[in-house]
């Protein structure tokens, strides 16, 4: 009876765009592996990871595409999900070692997080090592040389995508929040900081670590034009208003 010996999957985070911010574990992973998986659009064959990862992956590396849809139909999304986890398992299941590329830390709002989930779930016994990653906020405090966190403050990281409603539900336990993805609804993100008295310490960071990065100083100019689509915002609570 044949024992089913797999090849490792390995979940790298490629960071915020700068390919020098990739961790050096994983340039050395990503240089001996058999293949090298990532995510594109299915009305693209673009990979945004694969470009920032490009100066470390060796010349003859195979490298696929997995396309993703962009929908918020989640039978759709799962069925994605399942299908691509079935695909890095056949690799696995050679005896291939494999890597798994995605934007900024591999376990923050990451699509590698779901493909990790499913193939935990399809195949218990194959082994899976992630190696974290620079994320995109990190990146941008640095850019603006802006603590995220000081002494006993807190952090809250948030999705944009659907607007300011979280920050309004959880502001009075939050001294500092990021707003990633806040290229959507940068105004009602606008609103809500107004609102929560974090508007005047904030700032947006657009494409960062990438040629065209941008600091945006006033972030109520994102109500006059639409932000480009890697964009963010840090803010902080501003103690010392009047209470009201």
């Amino acid at each position: 009876m044949n024992t089913l010996h797999y090849g490792t999957l390995y979940g790298i985070g490629v960071g915020p765009g700068d390919p020098d911010l990739i961790p050096l574990k994983s340039v050395k992973i990503i240089s001996r592996v058999d293949v090298i998986f990532a995510a594109s659009s299915t009305k693209n064959t673009h990979s945004q990871a694969v470009t920032i990862a490009a100066p470390h992956i060796p010349e003859n590396s195979d490298v696929r595409l997995l396309p993703f849809p962009m929908t918020k139909d989640q039978a759709e999304k799962e069925a994605c999900w399942q299908t691509h986890a079935r695909t890095i398992i056949t690799e696995l299941e050679k005896g291939h070692d494999v890597a798994f590329l995605t934007l900024g830390d591999s376990l923050t709002y990451a699509t590698y997080g779901y493909v990790l989930k499913n193939v935990l779930a399809l195949a218990p016994g194959a082994p899976v090592v992630t190696i974290p990653g620079i994320t995109a906020y990190q990146a941008a405090a640095a850019r603006v040389n802006r603590p995220l966190v000081e002494g006993e403050e807190s952090l809250l990281v948030l999705s944009g995508v659907e607007g300011g409603h979280r920050l309004r539900q959880l502001s009075e336990i939050v001294d500092n929040v990021v707003f990633m993805k806040a290229y959507r609804n940068a105004g009602d993100i606008t609103d809500a900081l107004e609102e929560k008295h974090m508007l005047e310490n904030s700032v947006a960071v657009a494409n960062c670590c990438l040629e065209n990065e941008e600091v945006i100083e006033d972030i109520q100019t994102l109500k006059q034009r639409k932000p480009g689509y890697w964009t963010l915002i840090l803010a902080k609570k501003n103690n010392n208003h009047e209470a009201i």
